[in-house]
């Protein structure tokens, strides 16, 4: 897409408390450069509208060039939803909105356009919108190549990086997002754990519960108690689901006999 000058903003507004958010959205509807506003109240419900987007392609869903962000909210935070956008192909700009002084190297770290204190004085949206207009304009597009398959891009401090598959231990389910565990860290990444399940089935990660995927080489405990079970990973112990003890134990006992 190619940007030129006078570029209309379509704004997406980030909030889980109702008078803040219903505030936010009248300020940007009032503003000329804003072509089109819409409303989230929390990060996970904002970024499916996103991922609707993307999934619908040129001349389907209209995407969003900015979101304007909250940092405190239940769930999934604005700090964590920026990561999460920094790491798509072609992310949104963010621009935090929040009644906290303390992120702001945070949320510049993650090349946040702007950091605007509440409560909103509409000025200081207005100086907001403004350079995040400017930035669209100077937007270089940028080309997107394909993943390596074995490893998976995450967003750690305003950087792309890339982890190796064998280093991930266990993948946790965040709603429509996954949480890679390795012995370095966790990284937040947006694919739901099914699709991590099906991708990875061949390189030996198996669900052990509805919340959890395992990399079975990296297991060293399988333990049973009173009718439980549960396995060790790394020395974090992870509880086994009745459905899935039984395919596990089989794998398990395969994989020592082989």
């Amino acid at each position: 897409m190619l940007l030129h000058s006078g570029f209309m903003l379509r704004a997406l507004a980030v909030d889980d408390e109702p008078p803040s958010l219903e505030e936010l959205l009248y300020l940007l509807e009032a503003d000329p450069r804003v072509s089109s506003v819409e409303g989230a109240s929390d990060a996970t419900a904002a970024l499916r509208r996103i991922n609707r987007a993307l999934e619908s392609g040129p001349g389907g869903d209209q995407g969003i060039d900015v979101v304007f962000l909250d940092i405190h909210m239940p769930g999934l935070d604005g700090l964590d939803m920026a990561r999460l956008l920094a790491g798509f192909a072609k992310p949104p700009l963010v621009v935090f909105v929040t009644a906290h002084e303390g992120f702001a190297v945070q949320a510049f770290d993650l090349k946040a356009v702007d950091y605007v204190l509440k409560p909103v004085r509409r000025e200081r949206l207005a100086e907001a919108v403004r350079r995040a207009v400017e930035q669209m304009d100077a937007a270089p597009l940028i080309p997107v190549h394909e993943p390596d398959p074995d490893h998976i891009s995450v967003e750690l401090g305003g950087v792309t990086r890339f982890v190796a598959v064998e280093d991930i231990t266990h993948v946790e389910a965040q709603g429509d997002y996954a949480r890679l565990h390795t012995a370095q860290g966790s990284h937040l990444v947006r694919i739901p754990l099914s699709t991590l399940e099906e991708r990875w089935h061949a390189r030996g990660f198996v669900r052990i519960h509805r919340r959890h995927l395992v990399a079975l080489g990296h297991i060293s405990e399988l333990r049973l108690d009173a009718g439980t079970v549960s396995v060790l990973v790394d020395s974090v112990e992870l509880q086994v689901s009745r459905r899935h003890a039984r395919e596990l134990r089989d794998l398990l006992m395969r994989r020592t006999a082989s």
